[in-house]
């Protein structure tokens, strides 16, 4: 039976698949061979080897999951509504990013630390800057970028310390509670509310 020529990005289709539901260490030459029913002799007609896959798979990743997110958050008109939209897409595409719960943790043993650290440095340094549209001073914004995040997603604490970014500790008061779920678009809370709330979470944050 005729078989079509596979293209590169049928590969990396596959492999971006594998990565999603197992990280880094789910992409093997043989497994996404087997899953596309082809021989690895076709593998190696696109790849030179199994990092050129990787290489491919983690820009992919870097595209889909920081720069098209930023893209769509850019589409709010109002600043002070923006960190609200960021922090809503990043919890509802939790389940979607299963592959980053162990990349970031094994990125220096898999030899990817530089494509780990640049989309994590993208990712605080653009949340500052939403947050310093909302009122906060810039180098407190830079300051309580990573923490705004993992307020809203908890597992992201160890995405960042992994990646060299060390988040100030949680605040947990009442008001830091009403904050948080003011930015992060509380139904109860209209959005006009929005930078008085990221400026409560600053001064208990620095409690």
């Amino acid at each position: 039976m005729f078989m079509a020529r596979l293209a590169r990005e049928d590969w990396v289709d596959a492999a971006y698949a594998r990565f999603s539901d197992g990280g880094i260490g789910a992409v093997s030459v043989e497994a996404v061979a087997r899953d596309l029913g082809a021989t690895k002799g076709s593998f190696y007609w696109h790849f030179t080897d199994r990092g050129a896959l990787v290489d491919d798979v983690l820009t992919r990743w870097e595209e889909l999951e920081t720069e098209r997110l930023i893209d769509l958050v850019e589409q709010v008109e109002d600043p002070t509504d923006r960190l609200a939209k960021l922090l809503e897409v990043i919890a509802h595409r939790t389940t979607e990013r299963s592959g980053e719960r162990t990349l970031f943790a094994e990125a220096a043993t898999l030899g990817i630390t530089d494509i780990v650290a640049r989309a994590t440095e993208r990712r605080v340094s653009y949340t500052a800057r939403l947050l310093e549209a909302a009122g906060i001073e810039q180098e407190r914004a830079v300051a309580i970028s990573p923490t705004v995040i993992c307020w809203r997603v908890p597992s992201w604490s160890s995405t960042f310390t992994c990646a060299g970014v060390r988040p100030n500790a949680l605040p947990r008061s009442e008001m830091a509670e009403k904050s948080a779920l003011a930015m992060t678009g509380n139904s109860c809370m209209p959005a006009s509310t929005s930078a008085s709330s990221v400026r409560l979470l600053d001064s208990s944050a620095s409690e």
